[in-house]
């Protein structure tokens, strides 16, 4: 066998129990959600996003009703939503095309179908790790360049910073993205979530940084982004350190997401993230953006920094006509509508 097929084989050796299934009961608590609320298939009864066909890992809808809204699923049930190689470069691809179209969309609803939300990388796929281990079936492999160490990590590091901007793509999305987890989120998922503007639960999720327990350190954002989330104090430590499992109450109460529904039904959770994307997205498109930046910014820079960043944006996005909108509507206007972003320009 291949050293990447034994390597495969002692990682699912080790993998871990993906964490209680979320409840199967689907019927909707407000006639007015959307079809995301169906376990099997989020967007079973939405519109059909023009992203959708593109990929085969991610189902991409249009809310069915709330009209700014795209619904963006996990689709690999029957693998509980592990990140294979295709599905990975799948999510860059559309979160670097989303809300940058001209489509109205405001804001994103992330969720995962089927029984988690996402069970982290799928081990199975030898593209993960053929740069790691090599292939022994390369006629190249007993040359003393295969063999070389430096020169192997040198062709290796573009395949992690190209899975990094995969997710960061959510982080530079224009518009926020609302991810709502069930079930398992670990690994990857844990990853992937944290590149999220807002993230709510289900009273069942089980979140685990699992890396540290297959042999390696999470390197795809867990490690700089988590403890931005939550504090860099001794628990935030110990749950990298060790791998462990922690539960939706502790999730809530360190931060990481900022609601839990009050039951494990899907179409609970549905509800609550429905309810956070619907007020996202009556707000100006202008102001929405620009506060998802000046965010993101002042995370990473002083507050003089974030101050000069802010100031820069608004010193144009307050020439909007929507600031006149925004102010008519808080006065109780109801036949105010802010008009569409325009499509990003590209060469």
């Amino acid at each position: 066998r291949s050293a990447t097929t034994q390597l495969l084989s002692q990682l699912q050796s080790m993998k871990p129990r993906q964490g209680q299934a979320a409840a199967r009961n689907n019927r909707s608590n407000r006639s007015t959600m959307t079809a995301s609320a169906s376990r099997q298939s989020p967007s079973a009864s939405t519109r059909k996003h023009p992203l959708d066909g593109r990929y085969s890992y991610l189902a991409i809808s249009y809310h069915q009703s709330l009209p700014h809204v795209t619904v963006v699923s996990l689709n690999r049930p029957k693998k509980r939503n592990a990140i294979n190689s295709q599905m990975w470069n799948e999510i860059g691809d559309a979160f670097r095309t989303l809300g940058t179209t001209g489509d109205g969309c405001r804001c994103v609803l992330l969720t995962g179908s089927g029984k988690g939300f996402c069970g982290g990388i799928d081990i199975t796929d030898e593209k993960f790790f053929s740069g790691i281990v090599g292939n022994a079936d390369d006629d190249n492999s007993d040359t003393s360049s295969s063999r070389d160490g430096a020169r192997k990590s040198i062709a290796f590091l573009p395949q992690i910073l190209k899975m990094q901007a995969a997710f960061t793509a959510l982080e530079e999305c224009p518009v926020p993205v609302v991810a709502a987890i069930h079930g398992a989120c670990v690994g990857a998922g844990i990853d992937l979530t944290c590149c999220a503007d807002v993230r709510v639960c289900s009273p069942d999720a089980k979140f685990s940084i699992r890396e540290v327990r297959l042999g390696l350190a999470a390197d795809v954002g867990t490690l700089q982004r988590f403890p931005k989330l939550v504090g860099f104090g001794s628990r935030m430590r110990e749950l990298c350190l060790t791998g462990d499992d922690f539960g939706a109450e502790e999730a809530h109460s360190i931060g990481f997401v900022s609601r839990v529904s009050k039951t494990s039904t899907y179409s609970d959770l549905i509800n609550v993230a429905n309810d956070i994307c619907e007020r996202i997205s009556q707000n100006s498109p202008v102001a929405v953006t620009v506060t998802k930046a000046s965010l993101n910014y002042s995370r990473d820079h002083t507050v003089a920094e974030g101050l000069g960043h802010v100031a820069l944006q608004n010193s144009s996005a307050l020439m909007s006509e929507d600031l006149t909108k925004a102010f008519m509507m808080s006065g109780g206007a109801a036949d105010v509508q802010f008009a569409p972003m325009q499509a990003h320009s590209r060469l």
